[in-house]
């Protein structure tokens, strides 16, 4: 334990000491914790858009198949799409997903 001065006035000082050093030490805390509030919501992965147009390969790169947007059955060629797009690409005939049936998702059904 350290020693404390005897007089009042030494004490009234270390107090007053003591209170700044406690409001720094807190500002320091609230600041860490704010950028790391901040790193962890940009670690955060984006979210998936809605729909999903898969492409094919070649000339024009034609729509093969649709899906909602979180399906695992997606290929890497696949785009974000509205839902517009998607309810036109159905009734054009571009096949859904088997797996997370956007047409059902949207109500239109072959």
């Amino acid at each position: 334990m350290s020693v404390l001065p005897p007089d009042l006035p030494r004490l009234r000082t270390l107090v007053t000491y003591l209170r700044g050093e406690l409001k720094r030490t807190e500002a320091a805390l609230a600041a860490a914790e704010e950028a790391e509030t901040q790193e962890a919501v940009r670690r955060l992965p984006p979210e998936p858009p809605a729909w999903l147009i898969e492409r094919g390969i070649g000339t024009g790169r034609p729509a093969i198949r649709l899906h909602v947007g979180g399906c695992w059955d997606t290929g890497k060629r696949s785009i974000p799409a509205t839902t517009e797009q998607v309810r036109h690409l159905l009734t054009e005939g571009v096949p859904a997903c088997p797996h997370c049936r956007p047409d059902t998702a949207l109500g239109v059904l072959e």
